[in-house]
């Protein structure tokens, strides 16, 4: 029972440490202290270790030697080889979604991507909205579940987390207007309802693409293609 018990908090831990590394309210490189965490969320240092673990194993954090943790640092050499990894794993992901996923799965990317194009993307302040963020996030990541393979499936939701760092990192989580995104979503659903593979594909690796060199840009470095 105190196993269990263990486990239930050091998830606990994870999904609330893995959040405010997303949304940038613990920033690249802060420190990730095993006695801050385990006072704050008033749990033992193993059980903050075991979370802080799961998050370096996805990229999120990590492992300092006699240091403890830390969040991941970045930059843009970085982020290129994200980006083509992406793009290699999300276009095979996809294919084999659209080869394998059934009327249950097609309806999911319907529902989810409804959910997107309803929800606005910025607050009444201009701030980009938590709520557009997360439907985006769930849209992408019906498209690749029915791929049939859980393994890929991990590998492509772990490199696109890690990528949404360099968008909350950079202030570009928002909507480019230089882009269509909402047109982008649409094509992509209209792809993957036609059940074409390989415009599916494309369409990713487009949309990924795309989000890596306007960030390049914002940086002032030149835009590196896959």
């Amino acid at each position: 029972m105190s196993s269990q018990i263990s486990t239930t908090r050091s998830a606990l831990v994870y999904e609330e440490v893995r959040k405010e590394i997303l949304r940038g309210t613990l920033p690249p490189g802060s420190r990730l202290r095993f006695v801050d965490l385990a006072d704050r969320f008033t749990v033992s240092q193993s059980v903050v270790r075991e979370a802080l673990m799961r998050l370096a194993e996805q990229g999120l954090a990590v492992a300092l030697p006699q240091q403890g943790f830390r969040v991941r640092t970045l930059n843009l050499s970085d982020l290129n080889e994200i980006t083509e990894a992406r793009i290699e794993i999300e276009s095979l992901v996809v294919r084999r979604a659209i080869a394998h996923g059934d009327l249950q799965w097609e309806s999911s990317v319907i529902a989810a991507h409804h959910t997107l194009a309803h929800t606005p993307a910025t607050t009444e302040t201009g701030e980009i909205s938590e709520d557009w963020v997360d439907a985006h996030e769930a849209f992408h990541h019906a498209t690749l579940q029915g791929c049939g393979n859980a393994q890929l499936l991990s590998i492509a939701t772990s490199l696109r987390e890690t990528a949404s760092l360099y968008r909350w990192w950079s202030g570009s989580m928002a909507p480019d207007p230089e882009r269509d995104v909402a047109l982008e979503h649409q094509q992509i659903l209209d792809a993957v309802v036609a059940r074409d593979e390989m415009n599916a594909a494309c369409l990713i690796a487009q949309h990924i693409q795309r989000t890596t060199d306007a960030l390049n840009k914002k940086a002032g470095q030149p835009e590196v293609r896959s």
